[in-house]
């Protein structure tokens, strides 16, 4: 059962006299506790709502287009809490934050609706045989799952969690089931990687054509892991050998199945100082969200947008009579890609634009720390504030909150814009984007 917060006007809902503080108990019978209830019930084109008021239940019934909303609102987008992550991995980066952050930050989730709905990856621990029954009738469909290892044993060990290991059967149930799964792999050295990380492969390779692909990436590890399990960054030389142990066994997947299936994040390539691989290895870059193929991406869609659309520059040129000078803050992993793509826009202005680019160090969570989404105002701050910055400086949009304009540290653009002095906007992350956010057109 769940409260019904709000009604649309003029919406079906509204029509059958549904008023917000009603609680919807089923529709056709089948109980409503969540979004994913919600939503897989109200398919049909006609359904019977059972609702309760002040005590009593009765029925309304709706007939409708199929898939059409009906209306109602909710006071959660899940319709109940998020599930917490019952595991005490590691590696795990929440624990590695300092103290006195906001708290939002501190919450771990490991909720199999938002891997659905927002791509999150769950562990599966904390779900039961009736979750992978529901995940499987309603046909959710792909699962991001955090796998890390397939060993029983040692998945247990890294993640602190008796159930760790048994659940890993429900990765057959659901590839059984035709559930489509992208699986990822934090390496942890020393740990899970080696012998242990070829198995991991080997065994996920078996689901069979449920398996989209599998990402491996380096564990994220701050200056903050006082009293946590000791563990330490790949050196230059191991992560080329994770390189080549990935590549070597995504080649055999490539011949039998006609996909590589598993990819090494950039930030592999970039410690071990390896050339990124083309746009045409990631196939379709179904793991970029978890930094695989990013760089190569917003590469290669710099190079197709300045090859083939001059009118960005004729625009630029029309707009701007004197020269425009524009900075770049980027993380130390993005450095060298952004001051190559500044370089190429700039070159094409005829001389009418600089773009100055310029590489935070991490040391609010310590310099290993090189992405740019783990930015914060204060280091750009401190780093950036006796620089030569231009008209614009433009910063990665992936440093901010997702639904709030703030950084990790809660300092907002708007305050690191009026204590540098300049006006900041986030850079879009896709080609055309960054193009225009530059030439400021």
């Amino acid at each position: 059962m769940v409260e019904i917060s709000d009604i649309f006007e003029g919406s079906h809902a509204a029509k059958a006299g549904i008023l917000p503080c009603d609680v919807l108990v089923s529709i056709d019978g089948n109980e409503i506790n969540d979004v994913l209830d919600y939503r897989f019930y109200l398919t049909n084109e006609k359904i019977e709502l059972l609702i309760l008021r002040d005590g009593k239940e009765f029925s309304v019934v709706i007939e409708k287009d199929e898939y059409e909303d009906i209306g109602l609102d909710f006071e959660r987008p899940l319709m109940d809490k998020k599930h917490s992550c019952e595991n005490k991995c590691v590696f795990c980066f929440i624990d590695q934050l300092p103290r006195g952050m906001r708290k939002t930050l501190y919450f771990k989730d490991d909720d199999s609706r938002l891997s659905f709905l927002h791509g999150n990856y769950i562990t599966l621990t904390n779900l039961h045989d009736s979750d992978i029954d529901r995940i499987i009738k309603m046909r959710i469909s792909p699962v991001n799952i955090s796998v890390h290892t397939t060993n029983p044993a040692l998945r247990i060990e890294m993640m602190k969690n008796k159930r760790a290991g048994e659940v890993l059967s429900y990765l057959d149930r659901l590839a059984e089931a035709g559930i489509s799964l992208c699986t990822q792999i934090v390496l942890c050295r020393g740990l899970n990687d080696g012998e242990e990380l070829m198995r991991t492969m080997r065994d996920l390779s078996r689901l069979g054509e449920s398996l989209v692909s599998c990402s491996v990436v380096p564990a994220g590890l701050t200056k903050f892991r006082d009293k946590l399990y000791p563990l330490s960054p790949f050196t230059k030389e191991e992560c080329g050998d994770v390189i080549d142990m990935v590549e070597g066994f995504a080649a055999e997947c490539y011949e039998k199945l006609g996909t590589r299936l598993f990819f090494c994040s950039d930030e592999f390539y970039l410690k071990a100082e390896r050339e990124l691989p083309s746009e045409e290895y990631y196939e379709g870059y179904s793991q970029i969200e978890n930094g695989v193929g990013m760089i190569t991406s917003l590469s290669s869609e710099v190079a197709d947008e300045l090859l083939y659309f001059d009118e960005y520059f004729e625009e630029f040129l029309a707009k701007y009579k004197k020269k425009r000078m524009v900075s770049i803050a980027t993380g130390a992993a993005a450095f060298d890609c952004i001051s190559s793509l500044a370089s190429a826009i700039e070159e094409k202005s005829e001389g009418r634009l600089e773009v100055k680019v310029y590489k935070i160090i991490n040391r609010f969570f310590g310099e290993s720390i090189t992405v740019s989404g783990l930015l914060t105002g204060g280091d750009m701050y401190e780093q950036l504030k006796d620089k030569e910055l231009g008209s614009v400086l433009l910063i990665p949009s992936n440093t901010l909150k997702a639904d709030e304009d703030i950084f990790l540290d809660d300092m907002t653009p708007g305050e690191l814009s009026e204590k540098l002095g300049v006006r900041i906007f986030p850079s879009p992350d896709n080609g055309a984007g960054f193009i225009r956010a530059i030439l400021g057109i």
